[in-house]
């Protein structure tokens, strides 16, 4: 029995009971999904939340992965979590790699005392996105979030 593209239920005839979208002519079958996946499977056979938590585990690196990959880079929930991952990841890099050092010149030295607190909300931070986009929910950090959005 053939099932619906858009929802994955079971369809008798030419639209889906549950969603009613067309599945076209009764001669060609729509290509039955496989049993027990979970709604909203790629054909890759992972969620999009998984793909989209998994776009901030390596930061810069999973986040271009997602976007280079098929099917994901489709999916404007993944890409969005892809390139919030990429934003955020180059903007730690800069605080990291320049402003702090900087402050640390212009301050003598008294920033580095802030700079582990910096690292621990990067880090909180960074778990908190992971678990948001497993939960299904897009959480915007205020400048990143738009950017990613525009971009998605």
């Amino acid at each position: 029995m053939p099932f619906c593209q858009s929802c994955g239920a079971q369809v008798e005839g030419r639209f889906c009971g549950s969603c009613g979208a067309s599945v076209g002519s009764s001669d060609a079958p729509v290509p039955a999904a496989s049993p027990g996946a979970p709604h909203g499977a790629t054909a890759a056979g992972m969620t999009d939340n998984v793909a989209s938590a998994l776009c901030y585990v390596l930061g810069l690196l999973t986040g271009i992965l997602f976007l280079v990959l098929e099917p994901y880079n489709r999916n404007k929930t993944i890409r969005f979590h892809a390139f919030q991952s990429i934003f955020l990841s180059v903007g730690l890099l800069i605080v990291f790699w320049g402003v702090l050092p900087a402050l640390a010149v212009v301050t003598g030295g008294f920033i580095w005392f802030v700079a582990p607190l910096i690292s621990l909300g990067s880090l909180v931070l960074w778990v908190f996105l992971i678990w948001k986009a497993y939960q299904n929910e897009r959480f915007m950090i205020p400048v990143i979030g738009e950017m990613a959005q525009k971009q998605a």
